[in-house]
């Protein structure tokens, strides 16, 4: 995600209704925090990097807080065998909060979001891969017609089709989210070797990395002035990175993998109708097209889920 990484507990899959409904609440409610993203970034009027730093060094904040609640700060002493893990992924994690944050000044908030989520497609595909995971044929087909969804929903076809598309801008933010999307669903992957981190350890380790990485930034950028603009970009590490990772990570250890890349185009949906009721980006006749094809998409592979929990 331009969000969360998927990490499990050791927690098993749940195997009764209750179980997977206490995952995707929690899921749902963190994805639909993200998507009000692109209004916190707007009003910040900060560059990539600044934007970045605020997330990493708030989200640092909101996140330590979080595992001292649970008694949990001991589990970020890394190990050897997960050290390296969890450095790399959280690297590869900050890069791809930069690329999406530098693509919102490209293109639109809710089609950067939306074109961050090829990745749950990039996730089934390299858990297949490397962890050798089997999404199931079901499971497959949902996550390829919500992607059709999803490419609807942008407007890329008009775009394509639109003398504004002829701009180098937008092609270039349009190719960072892709390239955002693989770096994050590339540390999904990574995330799942070191399940055995409670949840939210490993999003404390990228907000580290990302605060130390970019601490230039706002320093030779210039700060921003003290007022309403630190608010801003301070909800971006203490709302959209602390309160709605720890919602999404409460619902990724409940939740299998497969389950979690049909749900995480809530965030994408959400962002889209933030994007036209508060920016006025209003959806043409086939991005409404996509929205019920991703919801559609969502529902079935929802339905069959939920029937073989009960």
């Amino acid at each position: 995600m331009a969000a969360a990484s998927i990490q499990h507990s050791t927690d098993p899959v749940p195997r009764t209704a209750g179980d997977a409904l206490g995952g995707v609440l929690p899921f749902v409610a963190g994805s639909a925090l993200l998507g009000s993203i692109g209004i916190f970034v707007h009003m910040a009027q900060a560059g990539a990097l600044t934007a970045t730093w605020f997330r990493c060094a708030f989200g640092l904040l909101g996140l330590t807080a979080w595992l001292l609640w649970r008694g949990q700060l001991r589990f970020l002493r890394l190990g050897r065998g997960s050290a390296g893990w969890a450095l790399l992924a959280s690297g590869l994690m900050v890069l791809g909060w930069v690329l999406f944050f530098a693509a919102m000044e490209r293109i639109s908030a809710g089609v950067a979001v939306v074109l961050f989520h090829m990745q749950p497609m990039w996730v089934l595909v390299l858990g297949a891969l490397c962890l050798g995971e089997r999404p199931g044929r079901q499971r497959v087909v949902a996550v390829a017609v919500a992607m059709l969804g999803l490419v609807l929903a942008t407007g890329v076809l008009q775009q394509a089709a639109s003398p504004h598309a002829a701009q180098p801008q937008y092609w270039w933010g349009v190719g960072m989210c892709l390239l955002g999307a693989f770096l994050t669903a590339a540390v999904t992957v990574m995330a799942r070797r070191l399940r055995a981190l409670p949840a939210g350890v490993l999003a404390w380790w990228q907000c580290a990395i990302g605060t130390a990485m970019l601490w230039m930034a706002p320093a030779t950028q210039g700060w921003p002035a003290w007022g309403a603009t630190w608010g801003w970009l301070a909800a971006l590490g203490l709302v959209h990175t602390a309160t709605a990772y720890a919602l999404i990570y409460t619902g990724m250890a409940r939740l299998p993998t497969g389950r979690i890349a049909v749900l995480q185009f809530v965030y994408p949906a959400i962002a889209i109708l933030v994007d036209w009721q508060y920016f006025g980006h209003r959806l043409g006749a086939w991005q409404m097209v996509g929205v019920v094809v991703m919801g559609v998409a969502i529902g079935y592979a929802e339905r069959r889920a939920s029937a073989k929990t009960v």
